[in-house]
């Protein structure tokens, strides 16, 4: 392999698609995974600071908030904004589920990372959340 130049590093393709069969959605959909910075603000929307400096997880509507951030049509835009995640989250769990995973896999997210954000704060409550 060959030592990269900054150009090459910055003008790689390197954020992977795969195409879902969804069923029960009636088709199929396009999952890219997360840039660097999108994944940060994935992982910083599960944390909220509460008056007094408490740190709280926000686990609500998380698989539709990385399901929102990573399907994409065939010119890699976005189908979803940010305020329709709540709708989203009202779709089939297991069409969700299925989703969520390949989003989370093309992201570099682990199981093991997810469950580690979710409990890095001890027995906070959950606190719901109007943001994405």
């Amino acid at each position: 392999m060959s030592v990269l130049s900054r150009d090459a590093i910055l003008n790689a393709s390197d954020r992977p698609t795969r195409n879902v069969e969804v069923p029960e959605w009636g088709g199929t959909v396009m999952v890219r995974g997360l840039t660097g910075a999108e994944r940060d603000a994935y992982e910083a929307s599960m944390v909220q600071a509460s008056p007094g400096g408490k740190v709280r997880t926000n686990l609500r509507n998380i698989r539709a908030r990385l399901v929102a951030l990573t399907c994409v049509d065939e010119d890699g835009a976005r189908l979803f904004t940010d305020g329709d995640v709540e709708a989203l989250g009202d779709k089939s769990a297991v069409a969700m589920e299925r989703v969520f995973d390949v989003a989370r896999k093309l992201s570099g997210l682990t199981e093991d990372d997810v469950e580690e954000l979710a409990e890095g704060f001890g027995d906070a409550p959950n606190e719901p959340s109007t943001s994405a």
